[in-house]
């Protein structure tokens, strides 16, 4: 009986693993789409989502099975923590295919360089790699910098936002552009957001304290 849980269990993880790999690759292309402008590239991203989607339902169902199981604290840690983790990494699909909808709006000619954006879509992207990485190895420490990661990304939000508004200021003309901007940094931002939630449920699937508490 116990040995047919764990198996259970592990499939858990793997279906887990490969959601998370998912976000990764969805969030990644989504960089990629902007930095290069490239819509074809944003387009892929919407098949995607709809797999991280099956995939929350997938996980849903058998975290649902296995808590029929009577599982003991440190299962049930673990089963609690995949339910409210598979809600983050949803929305996270959810925010990379908003920023491709912002992206095949954009106009070609409204591009601009700019260096922060991308930096932070980096941070962001780091951040939820670490949460997954934190997971699979149930690792505290690198679940705790997920956590002091997101310093980092509100920073570079705080930078972007005040470089948007210069060049608002500086010329009028570029506003909505500056706009589509912001609000796609607003969505890395949640990301980040959601990376760290992540990282919090990790903890408390491995010592039963969640950060928020």
């Amino acid at each position: 009986m116990r040995s047919h849980f764990d198996e259970q269990l592990a499939l858990l993880n793997k279906e887990l693993i490969e959601m998370g790999a998912l976000c990764e690759e969805v969030i990644e292309l989504a960089s990629r789409a902007l930095a290069e402008g490239n819509k074809s590239l944003a387009v892929q991203i919407a098949p995607i989502d709809a797999q991280i989607d099956q995939k929350e339902r997938t996980i849903e169902s058998m975290c649902l099975r296995l808590l029929q199981q009577q599982p003991v604290a440190k299962d049930l840690r673990q089963i609690s923590a995949a339910l409210k983790m598979i809600t983050d990494m949803e929305r996270i699909g959810d925010q990379a295919e908003d920023i491709a909808e912002i992206i095949c709006f954009l106009k070609e000619e409204d591009r601009k360089e700019d260096i922060l954006l991308p930096e932070m879509a980096k941070a962001s992207i780091g951040m939820v790699t670490e949460s997954v990485d934190a997971f699979v190895k149930r690792d505290i420490m690198l679940a705790e910098k997920v956590i002091k990661d997101d310093d980092i990304v509100d920073r570079y939000f705080d930078r972007v936002k005040e470089d948007l508004i210069r060049k608002i200021a500086d010329d009028p003309k570029d506003g909505e552009y500056a706009i589509d901007l912001l609000i796609i940094a607003k969505y890395y931002e949640r990301i980040a957001d959601h990376a760290v939630n992540i990282a919090k449920w990790v903890i408390f699937s491995v010592t039963g304290v969640h950060k928020e508490e």
